[in-house]
């Protein structure tokens, strides 16, 4: 089949590589500055989901906070009806403070109030965020693990970075935008990387395959053997990420507020690996492999 009048992509491989670096840039200026919105999985402190019944709006509900005698960090309404009021405190409230929210807004909106309290100390905390790194780096290792054995170093290389581009690009948007970070966000990350790996594999898979048969002799031969591979496997790309990508925008728009922030990191990561599988790891392994290719000249002419 021909693919020369399809877009290529390794021609515009500089200006993939360009965009990617800028956004980088941006989210490590951002982390340095102004760091994570930690959520209370890795802050210490106490968040509290309250369930009113009725309709209430931000105001109501921070003269009712008043009334208890507590300000919390964080407030927003969300639900159905606008009868769901979620806080967060960067401070560990007493059972005392707690019940004094719950007879606040029970007085307001009668008994049926519910509320679901949920506190982490500062040991817990600072445990909870020590684990999530050694998960991503576990994970991130065990794949170029894999990917060197099942392929060669050179994927490997280009398939790690590339991975650890879509969870920064991730970690950069939640930064930017001051998104909350908790336990649901370093899940999306970790399954970000999974999805990622496995469209990069497909088209390193037909790479291979491909480089088999092929004659390559430069360096615009290699160039134009990855420009097929890449249009070959478009069509499987593109809907295996569109199916979860489907799945997750669901979660995003009908999903409760407590799972709308992990549906958002799926979709950013999912778009973020679908790009570099295509833009990224492939144009990686072409300038690693076009520069053992020329040494190698370099040493049979020598010889």
């Amino acid at each position: 089949m021909n693919f020369e009048n399809r877009f290529d992509f390794m021609k515009n491989r500089r200006k993939f590589f360009a965009i990617s670096i800028i956004i980088t840039v941006l989210g490590l200026v951002t982390l340095l500055t102004l760091g994570l919105n930690l959520g209370v999985d890795f802050k210490a402190g106490t968040s509290i989901d309250i369930s009113t019944g009725k309709t209430t709006d931000k105001a109501k509900a921070d003269e009712l906070f008043d009334k208890a005698g507590v300000k919390p960090a964080v407030l927003t309404i969300g639900g159905d009806n606008n009868d769901r009021v979620s806080v967060r405190f960067d401070e560990v409230l007493s059972e005392d403070n707690v019940q004094k929210v719950a007879d606040a807004f029970k007085s307001e909106f009668g008994d049926q109030v519910s509320q679901e309290v949920n506190t982490v100390s500062p040991d817990i905390a600072k445990e909870l965020a020590i684990k999530a790194i050694y998960g991503v780096a576990i994970a991130s290792v065990a794949i170029s693990i894999y990917v060197s054995i099942r392929f060669e170093w050179r994927f490997a290389v280009a398939a790690i970075i590339a991975i650890l581009h879509d969870a920064f690009i991730v970690i950069s948007m939640f930064s930017i935008f001051r998104l909350e970070v908790d336990l649901p966000f370093v899940a999306a990350v970790l399954t970000t990387i999974g999805y990622s790996i496995n469209d990069k594999i497909v088209i390193f898979d037909r790479i291979r395959e491909n480089q088999r048969f092929s004659k390559i002799r430069n360096s615009e031969d290699l160039s134009k053997m990855i420009h097929n591979s890449i249009w070959q496997t478009m069509a499987r790309n593109i809907n295996t990420v569109l199916t979860v990508l489907i799945a997750a925008l669901c979660l995003f728009i009908f999903g409760s507020e407590s799972i709308k922030l992990f549906a958002l990191a799926k979709i950013i990561g999912l778009t973020s690996g679908a790009y570099s599988s295509i833009c990224i790891a492939s144009p990686l392994w072409f300038l690693l492999k076009d520069k053992s290719n020329s040494k190698k000249k370099q040493v049979a002419q020598q010889t």
